[in-house]
């Protein structure tokens, strides 16, 4: 359903431009959650908001690269631009809904909008199917809670909220970006469900973007991890976490509470994530990297195949295969 190519997003003159995502490809098919993981400031919002065209103007550009939605190429085009050309089918949940949401409309206002623009339906028959979309992401009092405005509702309502007007559109890729950060974790699990279960009988496609490896155990079909606006490695959900080929996704592992039930302290991966335009020569996680070795610092990575669909992006993976 969703297919990214080589995206290049930059900022800066052309004559300089600075990367911030560098050369990322993924492909997403019905039915199947990505989910893509990665530290705070390493590309995963602004490969989505690219995705999306959503990037801020003036500001970061999509320099290279090709976004494909169900067969057509949307890379250039405008959110608007995708609707008018019927390519329109694809939505976004944000992180924090009572940002997302019009703190002076009623929630059934907000979400008639979106079915006016992609059902063009009005009036009695917009209401209609407005209830219909909060009664399918499981709102309490459907009909009632039309006319509730946002600081009426709990933090995991108004985040159903969301999920009802990005199904508004009734999309074929559905992106979310962290949707579950600002949830308790009784809730996150509720929200997590949600997604599996509008997944499997919409038969979308859905990006789960998400700094927490737990989420992505639970959520995710396929996992991408990503570093320093790159993709590091690729795999099966359950084959990354049963042998992670890449240093930077078993230091995140190692993170995870879960690994260390009994330790007082949780190991860290030391220092920092580099800033855009400050990445070195070879490998962007070396400066970090445990088994770092010196053609790392001095060479680009290759891309090395560990196994059917599972690969990383590392001179020295942890279970060695075959550089392609």
């Amino acid at each position: 359903m969703l297919s990214v190519q080589d995206l290049v997003v930059s900022l800066g003159p052309d004559k300089a431009p600075i990367d911030i995502v560098s050369s990322v490809s993924f492909g997403i098919g019905k039915g199947e959650i990505l989910g893509l993981v990665g530290e705070s400031g390493c590309g995963k919002s602004m490969t989505s908001l690219a995705v999306m065209g959503l990037l801020p103007r003036p500001g970061p550009r999509i320099r290279r690269g090709q976004i494909v939605l169900a067969g057509s190429d949307v890379t250039q085009l405008q959110p608007w631009q995708r609707v008018e050309a019927g390519h329109g089918r694809m939505a976004m949940i944000f992180q924090e809904p009572m940002t997302s949401l019009n703190p002076v409309r009623r929630i059934g206002d907000q979400i008639v909008e979106a079915v006016r623009v992609h059902d063009g339906l009005t009036g009695a028959a917009a209401t209609a199917r407005a209830r219909e979309l909060l009664e399918m992401v499981r709102i309490p009092d459907a009909a009632l809670q039309l006319s509730a405005y946002p600081h009426q509702l709990s933090g995991g309502q108004r985040q159903r909220i969301m999920i009802a007007i990005a199904l508004a559109c009734r999309p074929q890729v559905l992106i979310a970006d962290e949707p579950t950060t600002a949830l308790d974790v009784t809730i996150q699990i509720q929200i997590l469900g949600l997604l599996r279960e509008l997944c499997n009988r919409l038969d979308m496609a859905i990006l789960f973007i998400t700094h927490d490896m737990g989420v992505i155990a639970q959520l995710a079909d396929r996992v991408a991890v990503m570093y320093a606006g790159r993709i590091l490695e690729t795999a099966a959900t359950t084959a990354l976490f049963g042998r992670p080929a890449h240093h930077y996704t078993r230091g995140l592992m190692d993170c995870m509470p879960a690994s260390h039930p009994s330790a007082r302290r949780l190991p860290t991966i030391p220092g920092q994530a580099p800033r855009p335009g400050m990445i070195a020569a070879g490998c962007a996680f070396a400066p970090r990297c445990s088994a770092v070795r010196d053609v790392c610092r001095d060479e680009a990575p290759p891309r090395v195949e560990i196994a059917a669909e599972h690969e990383a992006l590392c001179a020295f993976p942890i279970e060695a295969g075959r550089t392609t």
